[in-house]
């Protein structure tokens, strides 16, 4: 018998206070083994469907499954197969990693014996042995993820979930704890569910991405597949004033597609934006408007996100939306009864 998809939603839904739909009627699948980005901007739906394939939120309607169990009737069996790991630091900053570990396995009633023999087999593996016995408060900030990543799989789980994993973590710090999930992948057949802020993570670590707006699915598809869609190139001009809209001139180029404007940005798609650049400086200038920078971009992951959302990947100024908010006081609720 073949084994059942890693996860699977049909028409999954979430709705806070019978007003806020969080969620509307999502439909994904995926595979065993599989690395799969799931992103969309602050508030979109991305921490309240996690939420809900970890068992910690119940769908208001529609249908999950997550390695072949249901969300609705088998929370606690989800939860002793999947390892989570989400954006807040969890790690306890007053034990040592290899107390952090080995409370972790006390929580799936792990044998002694077999939880000190898995936490030392991941100290190793996450290159912690020096640091294993110190406090986790003492830990930089990549040995503290890494940490967090060993009691992810401290009950050896089918799934990882990871929520925002690598926030705020510097360049060098990021690419070492994507280097251990990669090698627990290629090791384990680890299937990963990820939603980051960083675009260039989900090109290069996921072999299939899902783009959620405003709490429904817009695009699906590998990176490539999902970049071929926009097709030519993107040119990007800022105009020297936003008084005049010229979208319209702009639109009558040869070769153009579509126009987006912002302020006094416009973003061109073109079947050539060699051939545009000339053209719409030139457009700009006619219509007594200076141009201040233009660019001209391949097809990338920041483009087809904003081509499917319409707004920048990260929005500056954007605070905890009320779905965050009900998300976090349930993880705490979830806590204090524990």
């Amino acid at each position: 018998m073949p084994a059942p998809q890693a996860v699977v939603t049909d028409k999954l839904t979430k709705i806070y206070g019978g007003k806020v739909k969080a969620v509307t009627a999502i439909s994904i699948h995926v595979e065993p083994g599989e690395a799969y980005g799931f992103l969309g901007p602050n508030g979109a739906g991305k921490t309240t469907t996690v939420s809900m394939l970890t068992a910690g939120l119940r769908p208001t309607s529609g249908k999950a499954l997550v390695d072949g169990l249901d969300v609705m009737h088998q929370p606690e069996q989800i939860k002793r197969r999947i390892g989570v790991i989400f954006q807040e630091s969890t790690a306890d900053g007053d034990l040592s990693g290899r107390e952090n570990l080995e409370v972790a396995a006390g929580c799936f009633q792990i044998a002694r014996g077999e939880a000190r023999s898995r936490a030392n087999a991941l100290i190793e593996r996450m290159q912690l042995n020096d640091a294993a016995d110190r406090l986790a408060k003492t830990y930089s900030g990549g040995m503290r993820r890494r940490l967090e990543l060993a009691v992810g799989l401290i009950n050896q789980p089918k799934i990882l979930f990871l929520d925002e994993p690598t926030l705020g973590l510097d360049p060098q710090g990021r690419a070492g704890f994507w280097d251990f999930v990669q090698k627990l992948r290629k090791d384990t057949g680890l299937t990963v569910f990820v939603t980051t802020h960083y675009l260039d993570e989900a090109d290069t670590m996921c072999d299939r991405i899902a783009i959620i707006d405003h709490g429904e699915i817009v695009a699906t598809g590998s990176p490539g597949e999902l970049k071929d869609r926009l097709g030519g190139d993107v040119v990007t001009l800022k105009a020297a004033s936003a008084d005049k809209d010229l979208s319209d001139p702009l639109k009558a180029l040869p070769g153009v597609s579509t126009v987006q404007r912002q302020d006094s940005s416009y973003r061109i798609k073109c079947s050539s934006g060699e051939t545009l650049v000339p053209l719409a400086v030139e457009t700009v200038a006619g219509a007594g408007v200076g141009v201040t920078s233009v660019s001209v971009k391949r097809p990338s992951l920041d483009e087809v996100f904003l081509e499917f959302t319409g707004r920048e990947f990260r929005e500056d100024g954007e605070g905890m939306t009320a779905t965050d908010r009900a998300v976090m006081l349930n993880r705490i609720r979830g806590q204090m009864r524990r």
